[in-house]
């Protein structure tokens, strides 16, 4: 009986020293690998770091934008399965060009389109982004956030009813 319950408390230390290795192995290893991405400017899945325009553009070539359209748009009922397409037309009010550098969504049911080439000053530019509602019944809110040469990000936003 003693030698059993000798075996129990092994196996039960055993249990706690192989997790306490694994967690500090897990944490050396995670410190090695931010400091590599560090010293070489790569990310974990090994390309290389693109700067962007918000955090590392100089501020003297920041810009504005002028939005033509509601960035909350309220869009028409749609049935279950349908891809609705969603534009915001702006147009660039300052003196450089407009460099969008990235549109993110807040889904990956939402797809955004960004402009490739710089918004001269004066000029107009899109973002678009599609919404597949295929599995998304009921009241959808989608956030696009979008990163340009200007002083901070900019929320986009609709809204869609999808039925069945």
């Amino acid at each position: 009986m003693f030698l059993l319950n000798l075996r129990f408390i092994n196996f039960k230390i055993m249990k706690k020293l192989v997790f306490i290795f694994g967690a500090a192995l897990l944490i050396v290893a995670c410190k090695e690998s931010d400091k590599k991405a560090t010293q070489t400017g790569t990310t974990d899945s090994g390309a290389a770091k693109q700067p962007t325009a918000n955090n590392s553009a100089d501020p003297e070539n920041y810009t504005t934008i002028e939005w033509i359209d509601n960035i909350n748009q309220s869009l028409p009922k749609i049935k279950e399965g349908e891809i609705v397409e969603v534009t915001y037309r702006f147009k660039n009010t300052g003196n450089k060009p407009l460099v969008v550098d990235n549109v993110s969504a807040s889904c990956g049911c939402t797809v955004p389109e960004k402009p490739e080439e710089p918004i001269m000053p004066g000029k107009e530019g899109l973002i678009k982004a599609k919404f597949d509602s295929h599995g998304k019944p009921g009241t959808n809110t989608k956030t696009l956030t979008v990163v340009a040469n200007t002083n901070s990000e900019k929320l986009l936003s609709f809204t869609v009813d999808v039925v069945k």
